[in-house]
């Protein structure tokens, strides 16, 4: 497999867990509402817990459909299956991480932060899905230089299907 080919299909669990909290939406924010003692919410009304759980779900179902696809790829069910969740939780848990900067910076729901909003999921899907499998530099660069255009193409199309208000 070419690596830049590879070092797509190593990610796609991360971007699909990253782009799927959009559909699935959900009521309850995983703040609960709440506030710092300044006012300022935690994390905000856009990350509830069904789009946690439902992203985490579609990467991982991304990950074994190439698992089927490519079984010589991971070696195993087990690998495909742990990796899925890594890159998954580590997207989520990097976003997460950049709604909560966003609040600190008081930018409101949906603002775009050029770079936190590319970067800070892609970073930590790779760190931790690391320890079950690797990439070389090079495809950590290629990702780093085409994740934002990816992510810019993808919030374009979920807005244009009514799952986003805002294109960015």
């Amino acid at each position: 497999m070419n690596e830049l080919v590879e070092a797509l299909w190593y990610i796609l669990p991360a971007y699909f867990a990253n782009a799927s909290p959009v559909v699935f939406k959900g009521k309850t924010s995983m703040d609960f509402g709440k506030n710092f003692s300044d006012g300022r919410r935690i994390l905000g009304d856009g990350k509830t817990w069904r789009g946690f759980f439902g992203g985490l779900t579609v990467g991982i179902l991304i990950s074994l459909i190439q698992y089927y696809a490519l079984p010589s790829y991971y070696g195993s069910f087990n690998l495909a299956f742990k990796l899925g969740f890594a890159l998954s939780f580590g997207a989520l848990l990097g976003d997460l991480v950049g709604s909560f900067i966003k609040r600190r910076a008081n930018l409101p729901r949906g603002y775009p932060a050029i770079g936190l909003d590319q970067w800070g999921f892609l970073i930590a899907a790779l760190l931790l899905g690391y320890p079950f499998k690797s990439l070389q530099t090079g495809q950590v660069l290629f990702l780093i230089v085409i994740t934002p255009f990816i992510h810019w193409f993808a919030n374009i199309f979920a807005y244009k299907m009514g799952w986003k208000s805002v294109p960015w």
